[in-house]
């Protein structure tokens, strides 16, 4: 709240959302520290505010399916399971998908499906969304993620190289997409 997240849903959702049930039993005392956490398989979960500032920019207002590229612990995935109607989740690495998967049953999030697959390729089956978010920096917008986008829906992703990242929302229009600027920002690459 000290920063720019002024959206009372996200806040909501963060209040909602225990972070310790996310990360390892070794880091659980620092699970509330905004900067982010390893998870195993050289992933991380990601610094909470960047977490919201990523939700505040999706402008979700709760009928919404969404498509989380990156499902790692399944924190952000937990976070939009308040904010919109359905959450598809992909997650690449099979450990880490098969472990947000259990962890988000044991918490019973009922309105998350965990997919392990290639983020890259957005999740056909599922579509439409009216949003995808990614966890992850990517050079370029994938067409898939385009494709299986709504009219009117947002993109929102860390863009750029391993080393000069902004973070970007794209919404899809009837011709084209629109395009817009926010912080510089530090993700892992997309894999």
């Amino acid at each position: 709240m000290a920063r720019d997240i002024t959206d009372s849903k996200v806040m909501t959702a963060f209040s909602q959302v225990c972070r310790e049930e996310f990360v390892p039993q070794y880091l659980k005392n620092k699970a509330y520290g905004d900067c982010p956490l390893p998870i195993g398989q050289a992933q991380s979960i990601s610094q909470p505010y960047i977490v919201a500032k990523m939700c505040q920019l999706l402008e979700l207002k709760g009928h919404e399916k969404v498509l989380d590229i990156g499902t790692g612990s399944g924190y952000a995935a937990a976070i939009l399971s308040h904010l919109a109607n359905e959450v598809v989740s992909i997650e690449r690495i099979e450990v880490l998908a098969k472990e947000a998967r259990q962890r988000l049953r044991r918490l019973a999030y009922e309105n998350i499906k965990v997919i392990i697959g290639d983020g890259l390729e957005g999740v056909v089956a599922e579509a439409p969304f009216e949003a995808i978010v990614a966890a992850a920096v990517t050079a370029t917008i994938p067409q898939a993620w385009r494709d299986q986008l709504t009219i009117g829906g947002r993109i929102v992703v860390p863009l750029g190289t391993k080393h000069r990242q902004k973070l970007v929302r794209l919404t899809k229009t009837e011709q084209s997409f629109k395009q817009e600027e926010f912080d510089f920002v530090a993700f892992v690459p997309l894999i």
